[in-house]
């Protein structure tokens, strides 16, 4: 399969000016797990297409996902990103905010060299993600201020945030692989829940997880006060109004919210309906052509619901 990290090394940002440029660089440089690009690919050659015809949007796929990320960083005024300082604390706001928008133009680009007889069906789903991207980031803004968010707004929240944009990473790819439509939806729901699966598991270790291998501050979401999966389950289970905002610093809170987890056993709660979403995500392959990359598919889904960055 094609070497995903090796063709975004490819891609030139050593233009003028710097200042636009060279955070693009410095943030696709910074690695991950590019999972949406390997999706498109994986599902083309599912299908049996040709996966240098996908390419294009799957290289597409990765960079808007990283240009959401030098916005979503801005907006939670996060310090670190993959180990490293973000862009707005490297360079400044100004900079993130517009070599976002360049990398959102870039994203359109690479994108307009899909196929031509793909192109136009591979625009609308690729402006329908994006459209659901913005709608879920405004709902996660609107719940750090609302004391009444509910489980399924959250899920619903995710969905548009996260899940959307690995879905319509397989849905693209299944059909410029000439999956038909049954088969593009399945691909499409296998990546809903593996979405909702990955969100879950990353507010876990937003909580739990070692900053080393995670690559983000640990206690982000406590900070900001945004409503985790962890966050309204502990809700639920009578505990709002000792996580309410408090005077104190970010270290206190941080570990009075954890112990109110620990003791209302939410972790457990997350766990379990992270097995429910890859349970339900593997089961949507079952109908489908079934080959080493169904079943590549099936092991991305347990590893990113079991992962620890």
């Amino acid at each position: 399969m094609i070497d995903v990290n090796a063709e975004i090394g490819k891609l030139d940002w050593s233009r003028e000016p710097k200042g636009l440029y060279e955070p693009i660089g410095y943030t696709l440089a910074a690695g991950g797990k590019r999972v949406r690009p390997q999706l498109a690919l994986l599902a083309t050659k599912l299908f049996g297409g040709n996966e240098e015809d996908v390419l294009p949007a799957a290289l597409a796929l990765e960079v808007f996902h990283n240009f959401t990320l030098l916005h979503d960083d801005v907006m939670d005024k996060a310090q670190v990103r993959r180990g490293r300082p973000t862009v707005h604390v490297k360079w400044n706001e100004n900079t993130a905010i517009l070599s976002g928008d360049q990398m959102m133009i870039e994203a359109y680009k690479l994108l307009s060299r899909v196929p031509e007889k793909k192109l136009a069906k591979t625009l609308r789903l690729f402006n329908q993600m994006a459209t659901e991207i913005c709608e879920g980031q405004q709902y996660d803004v609107d719940f750090e201020s609302r004391e009444d968010v509910t489980i399924p707004e959250y899920m619903e929240m995710i969905r548009l945030k996260t899940s959307v944009l690995l879905a319509t990473a397989l849905k693209i790819g299944a059909y410029i692989g000439y999956a038909n439509d049954e088969q593009q939806q399945k691909m499409y729901n296998f990546g809903i829940h593996v979405g909702l699966a990955f969100q879950i598991q990353d507010d876990m270790l937003d909580c739990y997880g070692d900053q080393a291998t995670f690559g983000k501050a640990i206690g982000g979401d406590i900070a900001e006060n945004k409503k985790t999966y962890l966050w309204l389950t502990a809700a639920a289970k009578g505990a709002k109004e000792d996580l309410a905002l408090r005077d104190e610093s970010k270290e206190a809170r941080f570990k009075r919210i954890i112990g109110i987890y620990n003791r209302l056993r939410v972790k457990a709660a997350a766990e379990k309906e992270i097995a429910k979403q890859t349970a339900a995500a593997i089961a949507c392959l079952e109908d489908l052509p079934q080959n080493d990359y169904t079943e590549q598919l099936r092991a991305l889904a347990r590893k990113l619901a079991d992962r620890t960055k």
